[in-house]
């Protein structure tokens, strides 16, 4: 029986990986792969979707709903206040275009290391590096892995204080914050970023000399419907709507025509105003854990009512939330001006969070699912026997989790809640530091997450008007090869001389 449910399991990711590779929304993806694993399994099929499913998906949402819904907040009034773009701009400018792919790149870590996320740093930084790489002649294919690089590999995993779901999640299990393990992470970091340059640098000056240009690829023209809800949202126009796409020409060469001239809202704003949101998050966070929460009384939360934590539990949460509570009325209150109507920028920035938060709230329903039946038995033993050492056990299956379900947080989420305990508790009995852990938890769920189907390099492809056959090769290198090559490293350093 436990083959079958086995066979089951397996079954269940590829289908998981094969749909939502062809486009089919996670949210109600999940809980049908999660369910044909419980029959080939032999569970109860209603049971397990309301009594584990559902759990497990509620328990999410309500641990980390504020921190997806004031991220989203934040990144769409830094958005619409034209403070991104500012920023963006202000980074080209002092760069210049002869280095367009470290303009584009250090543009996407400053928004998203100050909390913007990576989808509304997409959408605000393509028409900026379409121009860029036109005037540099560099081929529009190399675009979506330089807004990688900047997005989702170093800021969101590595650089301690990061604001991102996947920096905050292993705070409850290890007692952490969002500044665990700073020196490692900061050696990640430079790992990440130097060797995706190293590589982006190379493959820009290869296309040079075999005579490539910028119109290697197709531009932006209006697509034909692909039966891709990303692809044919963008194609309906929803995209172009946008701000952050205001200066992409209505004609019918659009990718040919981007014009990069600030919107009113940057044009005139101090570029020292524009930083002071991500330089508020970061602070703001940082001061938090280290110096205002640790001095507060707050053995009220031992009480039931109030979870039966400690502050440990907590602390990490409470940081990133209210740093970007303050950034973002900083936002409303400096930049109230400068909006064309603040109330729609918070209800759309409040709505834009639902989506992702669900759609990753599924994925750890469904992996709470798998966890349920006996047959993962087979893979936990499996993951954990993969070596002595925590710290690999721990990026072995956090990096399989987040690959299979093609979602960092996603896969992290269910790796910490299956295997967490007994991880923390080997790395206790090893000597092994907790913020260690959190920082090798993090980083493992920037390495295989980003293949083929995860969401975000399926929403970049859709963006930049590219296909994974173009650009994926790219992606893979700067976003999955040189991140497990910087785990690794951080691993070996970790063993050797333990947190730092």
């Amino acid at each position: 029986m436990a083959t079958l449910g086995l066979i089951g399991i397996i079954a269940s990711l590829a289908l998981l990986i094969g749909f939502a590779y062809r486009g089919i929304n996670v949210m109600f993806l999940a809980p049908l792969c999660a369910l044909f694993a419980a029959i080939i399994a032999g569970a109860p099929v209603l049971a397990t979707y309301t009594q584990v499913f559902m759990p497990a998906l509620g328990k999410f949402v309500v641990s980390y709903l504020p921190i997806f819904m004031l991220g989203a907040l934040f990144g769409k009034l830094m958005d619409d206040s034209g403070a991104a773009r500012r920023i963006a701009d202000s980074i080209v400018g002092f760069l210049g275009p002869q280095r367009a792919v470290l303009a584009i790149v250090l543009s996407c870590a400053v928004l998203t290391y100050g909390g913007v996320t990576l989808f509304v740093v997409a959408f605000a930084i393509f028409p900026i590096a379409a121009e860029l790489f036109r005037q540099a002649d560099i081929p529009k294919r190399l675009i979506p892995a330089a807004i990688a690089l900047g997005s989702f590999t170093f800021t969101m995993t590595a650089l301690p204080g990061s604001p991102t779901i996947q920096n905050a999640i292993p705070s409850p299990y290890f007692g952490t914050t969002t500044f665990a393990a700073p020196g490692l992470g900061v050696i990640a970091g430079v790992i990440m970023f130097g060797g995706g340059m190293l590589w982006l640098t190379r493959r820009a000056h290869s296309a040079r000399d075999s005579g490539e240009g910028y119109e290697d690829g197709p531009l932006m023209s209006p697509p034909k419907p692909s039966g891709h809800p990303v692809r044919d949202t963008l194609a309906a126009g929803e995209a172009h709507a946008d701000p952050v796409f205001h200066g992409l020409e209505a004609g019918p060469d659009r990718g040919g025509s981007v014009a990069v001239e600030a919107p009113p809202a940057s044009a005139t704003m101090p570029t020292a105003l524009a930083y002071t949101p991500v330089v508020i998050v970061i602070a703001v966070n940082w001061v938090m854990v280290n110096l205002v929460l640790p001095r507060l009384d707050t053995s009220y939360l031992a009480e039931k009512a109030y979870g039966g934590v400690a502050l440990k539990d907590v602390q990490g949460i409470w940081g990133i939330i209210v740093a970007l509570v303050v950034a973002i009325a900083f936002v409303l209150v400096v930049h109230r001006r400068r909006f064309a109507d603040a109330q729609q920028s918070l209800n759309e920035g409040t709505l834009g969070s639902m989506l992702p938060i669900f759609n990753t709230a599924s994925e750890v329903g469904y992996g709470a699912v798998v966890s349920s039946l006996p047959a993962f038995a087979i893979i936990r033993d499996a993951v954990l026997g993969v070596s002595p050492n925590p710290l690999i056990s721990t990026s072995v299956s956090v990096n399989v989790l987040a690959g299979i379900t093609g979602s960092a947080s996603g896969g992290m989420s269910i790796a910490l809640q299956a295997l967490g305990a007994d991880l923390a508790a080997r790395a206790q009995a090893d000597g092994i530091s907790m913020e260690l852990m959190h920082r090798i938890t993090t980083l493992s769920s920037g390495g295989m997450d980003a293949l083929p189907h995860n969401g975000a390099v399926i929403t970049l492809l859709a963006v930049t008007g590219l296909t994974h056959r173009q650009s994926y090769k790219d992606i893979g290198v700067v976003a999955v090869v040189i991140p497990v090559l910087a785990i690794i490293v951080v691993i070996a350093l970790g063993t050797m001389f333990g947190s730092f």
